[in-house]
């Protein structure tokens, strides 16, 4: 038994590169899309999708061999994408990629997919835990948001900007300090949204609720097995369902939509709950 291999959760590249989707295809052709994150998991679903849309992709990540099997295995179904290892919670990092962005002719979209965060009970955390899951989450994707708006600005033309948060309304429950830093991003969003709306620029959030993706690792089997009833569809969702939402905010069909926190969760925005750790004890009645 502890010969087992790890279960492999969520879509390989070989299902990500055939799934079935709902847009036509050519509708991101002469589009250049910027994910960071996009070595792995959310991120690396939506590159399939806007890839095969016709997108060129601009990946980045802190983990250059992810970031190399991604475009690796995009370039052999013909698909333009290159990886840029950059950690953006570092200001001059993201500011030198939006220089080299912006001599290799500029970018249209912006999906901020990178993020990270560790299952505990919020009481245990230590100083530097909370601090590098708000650094990672909450100012980097800030980083990044300037970055491409000063790009966009200086160009004299619009934009695009997908943020995916990884928390629903009713709250995740056992990352206590991701949910700081996403909601700070939602807020951080529906405020730029009418602050940069002069410039052409559309901020919106995608916010997943209970997505099957390789991330699932770090939790516990008895965790995953209570995660359908997280939602009254009683089922989880896929990264291709996050991708294609991430597509329309991103794209033509959502020209006329900003400011919006697109739910992605089987409508567990609306009732349950969700916890990464066991539910702590206090919560049972009988206990």
């Amino acid at each position: 038994m502890g010969d087992d291999p790890p279960p492999a959760y969520g879509l390989d590249d070989a299902a990500l590169a055939d799934h079935p989707t709902v847009f036509a295809p050519g509708s991101l052709a002469g589009r250049t899309v910027l994910i960071s994150g996009g070595g792995g998991g959310l991120g690396r679903a939506t590159g399939w999708l806007m890839g095969r849309l016709g997108a060129r992709l601009v990946l980045t990540g802190r983990d250059a061999a992810k970031l190399d099997q991604a475009t690796t295995a995009m370039a052999e179904r013909g698909i333009a994408a290159v990886g840029r290892v950059v950690d953006i919670r570092e200001p001059d990092a993201v500011a030198a990629l939006f220089a080299q962005i912006a001599d290799d002719g500029g970018v249209d979209i912006l999906v901020n997919s990178a993020g990270g965060q560790f299952p505990q009970a919020a009481i245990d955390f230590s100083a530097k835990g909370w601090n590098t899951v708000i650094n990672t989450n909450l100012n980097g994707t800030w980083h990044m948001m300037q970055g491409a708006a000063r790009l966009w600005r200086d160009a004299a033309r619009g934009g695009s900007i997908v943020n995916i948060v990884v928390v629903t309304r009713q709250g995740l429950h056992g990352v206590a300090h991701s949910v700081a830093a996403r909601a700070g991003v939602v807020g951080l969003s529906q405020a730029l949204a009418v602050e940069w709306a002069p410039l052409g620029i559309r901020i919106n959030c995608v916010a997943p609720g209970t997505i099957e993706t390789p991330g699932w690792r770090v939790y516990t089997p008895e965790v995953i097995a209570h995660y359908p009833d997280s939602n009254p569809m009683k089922r989880a969702g896929t990264a291709w369902d996050v991708a294609e939402a991430v597509a329309y905010l991103a794209g033509d069909a959502g020209r006329y939509v900003t400011g919006e926190v697109l739910h992605v969760a089987g409508g567990s925005q609306l009732w349950g709950e969700t916890w990464t750790i066991p539910r702590p004890a206090w919560f049972d009645p009988d206990g």
